[in-house]
């Protein structure tokens, strides 16, 4: 008796075994994101008035090192300061692009198109980053007739270092949203995105004293209107009018581009109860826990740049707090202090700071995902950052999806299974089903040491296997991150050949995933000349071999490894 419970032990061990290795680890859900700055050329272009040339080969740059650290997302600043990035019928170019403020870029290019069409062709989101009420700097003294400074110099108010649009008057709102709303409309970016800046960090007078905004004649227009709010709550209200515009705005032109906010890391002191520092509620007039609580905004990446341990700031206190506001289930997605890498003062952090707060929220679970502030502190990485997050970014991660921008799941698509004429090489032919247009491809393959993820764009439709592949599991991905039931090849059905199985592929899919990958594979013989298609390989996510004993959750991530995987995979 005794030995025939264990050699059913042993044959149930090895039946769970072959199906472990038989089924593919499930596609990691994390955003990853980094913030390139244009204000002042932080991150890009290098300097101002640089050729086109130039200015292409350094965004260029910044975009092959995103799609090499296996980020996904990229937020790219383009009204810094009621300027453009961009050829907007409304505001000037940039200063900060050429050099002069309303001087066009030669030869002619759009940044914003330019950036979007490269993020996109190496498979990254292009989050368009606005500014909705800087103006411009005291010391800018070239404004360009059609900027704001000149046109409608009612609408600003000096303010300490700035030039700042009075938040209380309408026409400043209509002015932001109409912005926001015309790039939505005309370019193809996944996001916009506004930061901490509502009305002005407090600044202070040549005697020490705190200078309050100027807008005591707005104010009084408002009483004298009839309304009766306070002057705190009526600046907090004028904020909130914006944020809610913004999005209504977004939503109404394309429901699927995400609106995100990145708010000063602290709502207010004592929340948690150990927070101590600025309040964002009454000196900015930032109430973005409402915010985040109305559900306008898709994201919120609260700017928590503060280490883990010292309690009156700490990151995974705040980030705790944070995810406990969150009533209607939008992602939590927090700015990282990655800059503090490079700082020469106080301020420093290490490299492991950030690794550390990442391993934090993944520890934690659920939706995840963070942002790097910036782009520049990537392309140095002191600290050896760069190789730290090649461990961190192992394997390629899908932006978690936002089925409320659209839950409808594109269709399982078809798989061609074809040897490339001149080289062998075994290669699949991807087609979209039905349904929502293809963002993304996965394509998990299992090699004779494990399973590997890839994460291709979706304009991309042949694609080169590993050597030695054995079995591919093909699903695709819709802009705001459905993912579709999954296509499976097995070659072992097929053959080294290429040639047609004699038997109808379904039947011999693995039976633990039978039912969620049923047959939508062709195979094609070698064609006799070249294929159409192209077969080049774009910057994609890959990862490196899972073992078939680590289990899905394990092998979502490289660390740590104890991390359960997130993910609408069938």
């Amino acid at each position: 008796m005794r030995k025939s419970l264990i050699a059913a032990a042993a044959s149930l061990l090895s039946a769970a075994t072959l199906a472990s290795a038989q089924t593919p680890p499930p596609v990691a859900r994390e955003f990853r994101a980094v913030w390139l700055a244009t204000v002042r050329n932080i991150d890009w272009p290098s300097k101002p008035g640089l050729s086109t040339w130039e200015q292409q080969r350094e965004l260029l740059a910044i975009l092959d090192t995103a799609a090499a650290l296996k980020l996904n997302a990229v937020i790219l600043q383009i009204r810094p300061g009621a300027d453009a990035f961009y050829n907007s019928p409304y505001e000037p170019w940039s200063e900060f692009l050429t050099g002069r403020q309303g001087r066009a870029p030669e030869p002619p290019w759009d940044p914003l198109a330019f950036a979007v069409e490269q993020a996109h062709k190496r498979g990254l989101e292009l989050h368009a980053w606005f500014n909705p009420y800087r103006a411009a700097y005291v010391t800018d003294t070239a404004n360009a007739r059609t900027h704001v400074t000149v046109t409608h110099p009612e609408l600003v108010r000096p303010y300490g270092h700035f030039v700042w649009m009075d938040p209380g008057d309408p026409a400043v709102r209509r002015r932001a949203v109409r912005a926001v709303v015309d790039v939505v409309r005309r370019y193809d970016v996944d996001g916009v995105h506004i930061d901490d800046y509502f009305y002005p960090y407090p600044e202070n007078d040549s005697a020490g004293k705190p200078i309050d905004f100027p807008d005591s004649a707005t104010y009084a227009r408002y009483v004298h209107g009839g309304g009766t709010l306070s002057k705190d709550d009526w600046r907090r209200h004028n904020v909130d009018e914006l944020v809610e515009a913004l999005y209504k705005g977004v939503r109404a032109t394309k429901p699927w581009v995400k609106v995100g906010i990145s708010p000063f890391g602290m709502w207010r002191p004592g929340n948690p109860p150990q927070i101590t520092g600025f309040d964002a509620y009454a000196k900015i007039y930032a109430d973005s826990k409402k915010w985040l609580q109305n559900g306008w905004a898709d994201y919120l990446a609260p700017q928590l740049y503060w280490p883990i341990s010292p309690p009156q700031q700490s990151f995974t206190a705040l980030y705790d707090w944070w995810r406990a506001q969150n009533t209607k289930h939008r992602h939590i997605w927090p700015g990282l202090g990655t800059y503090r890498i490079a700082a020469h003062n106080t301020t420093h952090i290490p490299s492991d700071e950030i690794v550390a707060e990442i391993d934090s929220m993944r520890v934690r679970g659920g939706d995840m995902g963070h942002i790097h502030f910036n782009a520049s502190t990537l392309m140095k990485s002191p600290d050896s950052l760069d190789a730290k997050l090649a461990i961190l970014y192992a394997r390629p991660a899908l932006v978690p999806a936002s089925p409320w921008l659209g839950a409808a799941r594109p269709g399982r698509p078809t798989v061609k299974l074809r040897r490339d004429p001149a080289t062998n090489d075994q290669t699949i032919v991807m087609s979209p089903g039905s349904g929502p247009k293809v963002w993304l491809w996965t394509v998990r393959t299992q090699i004779d040491t494990g399973w590997t993820t890839e994460i291709l764009p979706g304009w991309l439709r042949l694609h080169r296997l590993p050597e030695r592949a054995t079995q591919v599991y093909v699903t695709a991905v819709s802009r705001t991150g459905v993912e579709s039931l999954a296509s499976h090849v097995d070659m072992v059905v097929h053959g080294a050949s290429g040639s047609p199985p004699s038997m109808d592929l379904s039947s011999n899919a693995p039976s633990a995933s039978r039912s969620a990958t049923a047959s939508m594979v062709v195979i094609l013989p070698s064609p006799n000349r070249s294929s159409k298609t192209s077969s080049i390989r774009p910057l994609i996510g890959t990862s490196t071999p899972t073992s078939p004993s680590m289990s899905p959750g394990t092998a979502a991530f490289a660390r740590p490894l104890n991390i359960p995987a997130t993910s609408t995979a069938p």
